[in-house]
């Protein structure tokens, strides 16, 4: 039993070995480099709508294949990077740019996170001026742990 165990492991590396060797790079999809570097500078701009934190050019969802090539044919139709965001933005609004603009629909993404800090500093200022003007009685006693037990003077 040990023979074919051990066999079938042999087996099992000598076919992955072989597989890893005849592994090759995948080919870019478009034989133009300059259009490929093109569609990876538009695709790193564009939001994945599946996985939302991931641009088209790192996703591996259906969605973002199919709107690479898209934006593949797209440019390969001659149309400019501009033409290209302003379709995308058209078709699935602001929200497909990773970077979107500063306008009122958006504003609330771009100010909401420094409101939000200086909210909380605005807490904390207020809880710590309110503490400093407590009495000093007003707070618990501090007790010591119970681990520790109690320590008196001989």
């Amino acid at each position: 039993m040990a023979k074919r165990f051990l066999q079938a492991l042999l087996t099992t590396m000598v076919a992955f070995s072989l597989a890893a060797a005849w592994a090759n790079e995948a080919a870019p999809a478009s034989a133009d480099p300059a259009l490929e570097a093109r569609m990876m500078a538009i695709s790193s701009e564009l939001r994945c709508l599946v996985c939302q934190n991931q641009t088209i050019a790192d996703s591996h969802a259906e969605l973002a294949v199919d709107l690479r090539t898209q934006v593949r044919e797209m440019l390969q139709a001659g149309k400019t990077n501009a033409q290209i965001t302003d379709y995308m933005t058209a078709r699935y609004g602001d929200f497909v740019l990773y970077r979107p603009p500063f306008k009122a629909m958006t504003a609330p993404l771009w100010i909401g996170p420094a409101a939000m800090v200086l909210m909380g500093l605005g807490a904390l200022f207020l809880v710590l001026r309110r503490r400093s003007r407590m009495a000093a009685d007003q707070f618990e006693p501090e007790e010591p742990h119970e681990s520790q037990g109690s320590v008196t003077a001989t």
